[in-house]
């Protein structure tokens, strides 16, 4: 057992719905950091405006493909883990992911 398996699920750590892909995720998360990074150096070289809401509007669309990508995973995983087992835990992984949807929703 790992140092991260044996802390509690509730603190944060554990096997979580995206941990199979982990290093998928991460690609594509560094990707992402470098279109930032890339914004910062078209602001910094006075790149027409419309250029960069070009690539700000790229960069949301990773984020927002990242998101599902990851809430489509826990709905799998624990999500179904929860309603599997039954109890107040399923109704709150639920009215959570509820939640979550209603966040990316609103961006």
């Amino acid at each position: 057992m790992t140092a991260v398996e044996e802390l509690p699920e509730s603190a944060g750590h554990g096997v979580h719905g995206y941990s199979k892909r982990k290093d998928e995720h991460l690609k594509r998360l560094r990707r992402i950091e470098g279109q930032v990074r890339g914004l910062q150096r078209m602001v910094e070289q006075d790149v027409y405006c419309i250029d960069i809401l070009t690539q700000v509007s790229a960069g949301t669309k990773a984020l927002q493909a990242f998101a599902l990508s990851l809430l489509e995973e826990h709905l799998k995983h624990c999500v179904a883990a929860a309603v599997e087992q039954g109890g107040p835990e399923a109704d709150a992984k639920v009215a959570e992911a509820t939640a979550a949807i209603a966040r990316l929703l609103r961006t």
